[in-house]
Formats: C-alpha cells, sequence, structure tokens
C-alpha cells in the first residue's frame, strides 16, 4: 500500500446547488475513510466566505486561492508543487468517497506495481444505485465512449479489468507518474481529462485499472469533469467542451505527416457536423461546434506542448492501445442497447388508426366528388380564369422568376421576387414537364387533399373516428375553400391546403425541432401565399411563445421562435424594397395575378356573410343557383358549428377552447379589415385584398373547438353522432351550388391556354425570356392600360406586388406611356425604333376591357395608327388575344442586370438558400424524433386528469 497518498481537492463556487453543500459532505466523507489521507490540500477557485471558512475548519495542510476561471488542469498542477506522498488523489468539491474508497484504491496500487492510476466506480450523488462512470475509452477516430455511462448497477462490472483510461475524478495516481505526465493537459478544457492522462500513461508503459468495489458520488458541478446538463448554459459548455478535447486529441495524438491534413480537415469537418446536428435535432449544438473548431486551430503552441510530453514519455507503440479502443461492432452493440432501452421506456401513444378509423375511405370518397365535381378538368392541360395564369415552360425559369432581379413585367423593372413566386416554383417542379399542369393536378386533388389535412389536424383535438372524419369533410367543404376553387384563387387553395398541416406540426413545435422544422416551412407558405394573415399569424406566435416560456424551457421558447424565420428569410427583400418606396401596406397584396373578382362588403351586410364564413355577397353560390330568391337562410346553415364552437371554453378542456376561440376571432377581424383595404390595382381600377384566406384561418378555430365540444360528450350519448352528422350536413347543402357550378357553367373556371400572349409571340419566345411584348389594352374610361410582358407569356410566378401597389408612377412607367403615346398618335416621327432599342419585338392590341363605346373608338384609333407604322408588321388581327404586330427589323437585346444587381441577387439567393436548408434538415425525421414522439400524448392541451 502506498505510504503516504496526498489529496487534491479542488472548489470553485458555482453549479446549482450552492458548493458549500457538496463541500461539506466530501470533507466529512474524507475524515470517515477508514485509511484516512495523509495530507490534503485544497485548491480554492473564487472568492466566498463560506468555501474559505469550511476550508479553514478542515484537516487541510495547505489553502491554496486562484482566480475563478481557474481550470481543474491548471488547479492540480498549482497543488502538486505541494505533493510529497507516494500516490496523488484527484478530487472535488462535489467528490464524496465512501468510507473504505480510498483503502480499496491503495489497495489496487499496492498489489500491482505496473499499475499507473486505479479508477473507482462513480456513482449519483443521490442514488448510488445508478453509474455515472466506470471505465472510459475511444473509436478509432478519438471519440470519447463511457463503458458504463448511466447504468443500473447490478454488479454486473465489479469484475475489476484493465481499460484504456477512467474518469478524473477520484483517480488515485502514483506521484511519479504524475509528474513525469505533468500533470492534466489543459487544452482539454476541463472534458477528457481522464482519457488523455489514461492514454498518455499507457504509453509510458503503464496501466490503468478499475476497482469497482470503491465507489465515489458525484453531482456533476462541473469543477471536475463535464457538468451535468441542466440548464442551457450547462449543455452549451459541455458540448463545447467535449468537442473541444475532442479536436485537441485529435491534433495531438495525429502522426506528424498527417497533423497538417486534420488541421485542414477542421473547418470541412465541421461544416458537416453542422448538416449533422441539423437533421439529428441539436441545433444547439452548432455554435459549440465552430467554437470548438476556432479554438483548436488557433491553439497551436499548447499542441506543440502536448505531443513534446508524449514524446518525451512514450516508450510503448500507439498500436498497443488497439485492443483497449472501442470497435464499431461494440459501439453498435452500445447504442442498439441504448436504444432498446428507450423503447422499453417509451410511453406509447394510441394508433392512428387512418385505415380502421375510415379516414383514407373519407379521402377516396372526397376525390370521386372531385372528379364528379370538376369531369373536365381530367382533360385539360392549362387552367385558366380568374387570378390563375400558366406557369414558365421549364423549371429553370420558374426559380428564376423566385428570384431577386430582372422581374418578367415592365419596362425596366428590378427588384425583389414575391414569395410566393417560390411557393410557384416549388409547385411547379413537381411537374417539370408541364409545369403548368401542376395546377391542373392540384385542383383535381384539392377536395381529397383537403379532407386529408383536416382529418390529421383534428388527430390533434380527438382521437375519436367520427370526430375525425368530421373534421375531414367540414374542412374540405369550407365555403372560403370552395369559392376559391370555383372563382378560382390559386393563393387561396393553397392557404387552405397548408394550414390544417400547419396546425398539425405548430401546436406540437414546443416538443421536438422535427415540427419546429415543418411548422416553419409551412408558415413559410401560407405567409407567402396570404400576406394579410401575417399580422394574425404573428399575434399568435408571440402567445406560443409567452406559453412557452412560462409552461416549458430556454429549448421549447428556441423552437418556437424559430418558426418566424424562414418567413423572415423570403420576406425580406420585399419588406425592404417597399419600406423604402413608403409603401408598407403594400405587403398585405394578395399575390400572384391581380384579378378584381367578387368580394363582399365593407358594409354591415358583407360583415355577416363574413362572420358567416363566405367571403363574396353571393352565400355558397345559392343566390346565382335560385336565381335570385331569398339566401337568408344559407348562413343559418353555420349556426351549429359556432355554437359548438362557443361551447367549448365550458367543458373541461377550456384552455384549448379558448385559444381556439381566439383564432377564430383573429381570422374573422382580419377578414372585417382585409375588405376594407385595397392596395393593388388593375386596370385602374382598385382591388380589395381577398378575405377568403383569413376566413380559412378563422373556420381553422371555430372547427377545431366545436370538435373538442364534441369529444367531451359522455360516450353512451348519441348527441355526439347527430350532432357531428348535422354539421357535415349543413356543410354539404352550403357546398351544393360550388360542387355544381362546372355542370351549369356557372363558374369562372375554364380550360386555359399556354400563353396569354399570340402564338407567334408565344413561339418566340419560348425558352428566351428577353423577347418583349408591349400589351395595350384600352379601358372602359377611353384610356389605355400599357404593360410590358417579356417571354413567351405572363406567368402566376412572374408577377410583382410591388409593381401592382407602387403609389406613383416611376421613371419606367413614364418611359412606357411616353412609348405608347408616341405610338398611338402623331406627335413622333418615328415612335418604332425606341421600342426596339429596348428590348421590344412586339406590339399586343388586346381586346378591350370593357365593352364601352370609349373603349371601342380608342381600340379602333390605335389599330388605325399602329397599322400606319412604317416598321411594324401586322402577325395577326382579331385574334382571341387581340391584334398583333412585329417590329421589323434589328431589336437590341434586352438591357442585362448589372454587376450589383446580380451581386445582390446571389446574396440574397444564398442567405435564403442556407435558411431553408437548415429548415428542411430540421424537418427530416430520425429514429430518435420518432422515438420522443411516442412519448407524448398526440392530442395537445388534454392533460392528465382531464375527464370526458
Amino acid at each position: 500500500m502506498p505510504a503516504r497518498v496526498h489529496a487534491i481537492l479542488v472548489v470553485r463556487p458555482d453549479g446549482r446547488t450552492p458548493a458549500a453543500f457538496h463541500l461539506r459532505r466530501t470533507l466529512a466523507a474524507l475524515d470517515a475513510q477508514t485509511r484516512p489521507v495523509d495530507a490534503l490540500t485544497i485548491v480554492l477557485c473564487g472568492d466566498d466566505d463560506n468555501l474559505r471558512q469550511l476550508a479553514a475548519d478542515s484537516r487541510a495542510e495547505g489553502v491554496i486561492s486562484a482566480p475563478r476561471t481557474t481550470g481543474y488542469a491548471e488547479a492540480t498542477m498549482l497543488a502538486t508543487h505541494r505533493v510529497q506522498g507516494d500516490a496523488v488523489w484527484l478530487l472535488a468539491q462535489d467528490t464524496a468517497p465512501e468510507p473504505d474508497a480510498l483503502a480499496r484504491l491503495a489497495g489496487a496500487l499496492e498489489l500491482a506495481p505496473s499499475v499507473a492510476f486505479a479508477a473507482p466506480k462513480l456513482v449519483r450523488w443521490d442514488d448510488r444505485t445508478e453509474i455515472v462512470s466506470l471505465g472510459v475509452s475511444m473509436t478509432t477516430l478519438g471519440r470519447a465512449v463511457g463503458l458504463a455511462d448511466g447504468e443500473l448497477d447490478q454488479g454486473q462490472h465489479d469484475a475489476g479489468q484493465d481499460v484504456l483510461a477512467a474518469d478524473v475524478r477520484g483517480l488515485l495516481v502514483r506521484t511519479e507518474l504524475w509528474r513525469a505526465l505533468q500533470g492534466l493537459d489543459r487544452g482539454l478544457s476541463g472534458a477528457d481529462e481522464g482519457l488523455d492522462l489514461g492514454v498518455r500513461a499507457r504509453l509510458a508503459g503503464g496501466r490503468v485499472t478499475l476497482v469497482p468495489a470503491a465507489r465515489v458520488a458525484v453531482a456533476g458541478d462541473g469543477v471536475a469533469g463535464l457538468p451535468d446538463t441542466y440548464g442551457s448554459r450547462r449543455r452549451l459548455r459541455r458540448a463545447f467542451a467535449t468537442r473541444t478535447a475532442q479536436l485537441h486529441r485529435r491534433l495531438v495524438y495525429a502522426p506528424a505527416a498527417a497533423l497538417p491534413l486534420q488541421w485542414l480537415a477542421i473547418l470541412p469537418i465541421a461544416l458537416w457536423r453542422t448538416v449533422m446536428h441539423l437533421v439529428a435535432k441539436r441545433p444547439g449544438q452548432i455554435w459549440p461546434e465552430w467554437a470548438a473548431a476556432a479554438v483548436a486551430m488557433v491553439r497551436i503552441p499548447t499542441i506543440a506542448r502536448a505531443r513534446a510530453r508524449i514524446r518525451r514519455t512514450r516508450s510503448v507503440s500507439w498500436q498497443s492501445l488497439t485492443p483497449l479502443r472501442v470497435g464499431r461492432a461494440d459501439l453498435r452493440t452500445n447504442l442498439a442497447l441504448t436504444d432498446e432501452s428507450d423503447r422499453l421506456a417509451d410511453v406509447r401513444r394510441s394508433e392512428l388508426r387512418f385505415f380502421s378509423g375510415g379516414g383514407a375511405w373519407a379521402v377516396l370518397a372526397a376525390l370521386l366528388v372531385s372528379i364528379a365535381a370538376f369531369p373536365a378538368l381530367l382533360a385539360w392541360p392549362v387552367l385558366g380564369g380568374g387570378a390563375l395564369a400558366p406557369l414558365r415552360d421549364t423549371v429553370a425559369q420558374l426559380w428564376a422568376d423566385a428570384a431577386y432581379g430582372r422581374r418578367q413585367l415592365g419596362l425596366e423593372t428590378v427588384g425583389a421576387a414575391d414569395p410566393f413566386a417560390t411557393v410557384v416554383a416549388a409547385l411547379g417542379s413537381l411537374s417539370p414537364a408541364a409545369p403548368s399542369q401542376a395546377l391542373v393536378v392540384l385542383w383535381v386533388l384539392a377536395l381529397p387533399l383537403a379532407v386529408l389535412g383536416g382529418w390529421f389536424a383534428a388527430t390533434r383535438v380527438t382521437d375519436r373516428s367520427l370526430l375525425r372524419i368530421t373534421g375531414g369533410v367540414a374542412w374540405a367543404l369550407a365555403p372560403t375553400f370552395l369559392t376559391a376553387l370555383v372563382q378560382p384563387r390559386p393563393t387561396a387553395v393553397i392557404v387552405h391546403l397548408v394550414l390544417p398541416w400547419l396546425f398539425f406540426a405548430a401546436s406540437v413545435a414546443h416538443r421536438s425541432w422535427a415540427a419546429a422544422g415543418v411548422a416553419s416551412l409551412l408558415v413559410a407558405v401560407v405567409a407567402a401565399c396570404a400576406p394579410s394573415i401575417v399580422p394574425a399569424l404573428l399575434v399568435l406566435w408571440l402567445i406560443a411563445i409567452v406559453i412557452a416560456a412560462v409552461r416549458g424551457s430556454g429549448s421549447s421558447v428556441g423552437r418556437v421562435a424559430w418558426l418566424v424565420v424562414p418567413t423572415a428569410a423570403l420576406f425580406a427583400p420585399l419588406v425592404w424594397q417597399q419600406l423604402a418606396a413608403g409603401n408598407a401596406w403594400g405587403l398585405l397584396a394578395d399575390p400572384g395575378v391581380t384579378w378584381n373578382g367578387p368580394i363582399a362588403g365593407a358594409d354591415a351586410a358583407g360583415r355577416a356573410l363574413l362572420a358567416a364564413g363566405f367571403p363574396t355577397s353571393d352565400p355558397g353560390g345559392w343566390a346565382q343557383m335560385l336565381g335570385g330568391a331569398p339566401t337568408w337562410w344559407v348562413p343559418l346553415l353555420m349556426v351549429l358549428p359556432a355554437v359548438l364552437a362557443l361551447l367549448a371554453p365550458l367543458t373541461v378542456r377550456w384552455a384549448a377552447g379558448v385559444v381556439l376561440l381566439s383564432v377564430a376571432a383573429l381570422g374573422i377581424a382580419t377578414a372585417f379589415a382585409a375588405v376594407a383595404i385595397s392596395v393593388a390595382v388593375t386596370a385602374a381600377q382598385p382591388v380589395p385584398v381577398w378575405p377568403g384566406a383569413a376566413l380559412s384561418l378563422a373556420w381553422m378555430g371555430v372547427l377545431g373547438a366545436a370538435l373538442i365540444t364534441l369529444d367531451v360528450v359522455p360516450s353512451v350519448s348519441i348527441a355526439r353522432t347527430l350532432a357531428a352528422t348535422a354539421v357535415m350536413l349543413a356543410l354539404a347543402v352550403c357546398a351544393v351550388p360550388a360542387l355544381t357550378a362546372q355542370a351549369r357553367q356557372a363558374t369562372a373556371l375554364v380550360e386555359g391556354r399556354a400563353s396569354t400572349l399570340p402564338a407567334y409571340v408565344a413561339a418566340e419566345g419560348r425558352g428566351n425570356g428577353d423577347v418583349g411584348t408591349i400589351v395595350l389594352t384600352p379601358l372602359g374610361d377611353g384610356s389605355v392600360s400599357a404593360e410590358v410582358v417579356w417571354g413567351a407569356s405572363e406567368t402566376l410566378g412572374g408577377q410583382s406586388t410591388a409593381r401592382d401597389t407602387r403609389l406613383e408612377a416611376t421613371p419606367a412607367d413614364d418611359r412606357t406611356a411616353a412609348l405608347v403615346a408616341d405610338l398611338m398618335t402623331d406627335a413622333a416621327e418615328d415612335p418604332v425604333t425606341p421600342l426596339a432599342e429596348r428590348g421590344i419585338g412586339f406590339v399586343l392590341l388586346a381586346p378591350s376591357a370593357s365593352a364601352t363605346e370609349a373603349a371601342e373608338a380608342l381600340r379602333r384609333t390605335a389599330a388605325i395608327a399602329l397599322d400606319q407604322r412604317d416598321r411594324l408588321e401586322s402577325v395577326g388581327q382579331e385574334t382571341v388575344r387581340g391584334s398583333l404586330w412585329l417590329v421589323a427589323g434589328e431589336v437590341a437585346p434586352r438591357e442585362g442586370e448589372t454587376e450589383s444587381i446580380a451581386a445582390t441577387a446571389r446574396g440574397i439567393a444564398t442567405v435564403q438558400l442556407i435558411v431553408l436548408t437548415i429548415a428542411l434538415l430540421l424537418a427530416i425525421p430520425t429514429a430518435q424524433t420518432r422515438r420522443d414522439a411516442r412519448r407524448a400524448p398526440r392530442i395537445v392541451g388534454l392533460r392528465a386528469g382531464e375527464g370526458r
């Protein structure tokens, strides 16, 4: 047995538990040792009167004061010069050995002279049946692996064995070797210190042995070893220290020839690990990853000193450590055992029952109804009418419209793209051979997709199959959705299809990063299609942050906060452009084709219809279908779901009911405000904001609250079945005009054309976006509207709300007006040459916007003037698209983008791509996220003890 043992006890006044509490127990445990220590030196890091008094009252032969920031490795070296015995015992304030621990450790050193140090079994401070650490090894790539961390102590590891290394806490090290190795490596930042010491001891010819019978209780204060994971700051500190130590050891242990390559690979590996952290839903470890990489790259002198220490003491080859490393097979076995224990610990949620519960049959029935309601769509290649327009011909052109730069409309328009263009590009990319057909497929599948989304959203509210089907059917038959299909409005259709999935993901976004990643992308889609409901979404987001902060943790708040980041990245260029133009209200404009379709008025009657869920003055289309007969009874069909929703706060699930009714109130208030706001203009007419998107948000709240009320009805009652059936029947009655509109030819939805321009222009512009056409449209008051279209057609993704909502004419507008005036009058001698110089090769005189005498007179005058121009050659007269003239002779190419514009576009695209990539990586599910999901109930807001 060593003749003399000198204990070094490091104390620091930090940690969530007062250090004095842990220090008292540790000092008492030292006094109770059956084999007492021969000397004790306390290193007090920081100024604390209580700790100083405890140290003074102890049996320590010396107390060394050090700054609070002193690490454990440095603190032990400060006390090493006082060590005179045969062995050094490494302790900390939260390291309380059992009475026989030192005797057993010293006995191990006495029995085996080749043993460099002996390691105890570390157990939890308040539960000695759980092993904190018992031996440490590492993989071939240097990853530290605990051999028994977190296991229940059943004596399975009590047969002492040689290991590569052990946790630094409680180690009993021979003094001679301790001095030769120069103690712990300060470059490890407090992590893997025992592992590194064991590796160096092994290379020096020593052995490391475990003494499981010697138990030491540890609390995880972080003075020695890594801190526990309580609190976000400690998790960051732990992640930083772990990665810093791993990189430091990799550079120290690397062969000299491979050291430069290892150093150069630090940043690429950090980038790759960042992606893996996002996929694994560990975004909190990204900052520690890069911080550790930066520290490792600049610590060249520290690495050089560590390598020199190994060279001085090494007496055996590195290959001698190979048998003690953890191989891939062992690592997979450990991970499999961990996964199995996690599965056994899961609190499994109920089955989804999509097929057995009738959800699949409801979706199939909706598909049959859709085909019956819109049979002609199965043969249409392109949709037209309303706010629809064809898409670009290629995927590359689709994504070009989504980028900052030259816009498709306007003479010299350069600026930010609408975020909706990104949604259009993503949708069109699903059908790369014919992007416009993606809209046709969307319209055919709209009803079944709405049922599917509504059904899954209902799973967050109830586990009853009937109510889930009711939720799906009610969502698909919502009046605002059917109106958007018939009128037609693609942005409103997409919003209604996405909202239930947003509810499905966002309601559990505080639980996991996977749900937060999915919800953040869906928020961006909804905001891009309906900017008018962004204020309501922001209010709900702030409420969610407050709830997460009160009832959750910092991680929950971070997940909820992330929800708006992709949206902010997509909207930032457009917001900047509109604010710079002093047109903040323009941000509320509906994207896509500006169409002045029927909308409920802002008067009392219009607000009443909006409150009932109808976005137009014709409720559900019944007035048109009945030929002017009274339709006062149609809004009454919505009374039942409204009454059921209002009863939700009176049930045992009142909290969820209040939240959902708040969603409904925000949606209705937004719809009221929308119909009173006109920010866009088309054909010299103001266009109110479409209230249907806000009504979809309100309908989500009403429907969810109604399902909560029905969910708490006693199971023995038939009231639930009757009420649910009545809701579906009432909505089916409301839906009759919309579902029969195409058969009655009472819909604005028609078969579209591949181009909004004549076929000659479409052929010239296909694949060439620099072909310019100036389109002249006579208006009802005798004026003319002029628009310059670049490419083969005006497209859905090529629209610009910044252009449609501008408050005053731009210099490009003035130049366009001058060109039109010169073309249609005799004031200019050569009005065609300026067109050719600006890249405009065609002049299209479109049909009049309204069949008034003034418009027709202007059209005849314009046609005569254009026919008289020398360089204009008539290509087609009185076609469906209008009369077309070709600019003869040489036409200059369209002015290209300047280098500054291109650089701005690249910068914006890079930032947006990074943010969207992060969101996509977070949204990718993993095995761990699925296990975590199974541990939580599927229904949100139903706490234990809340009965039905």
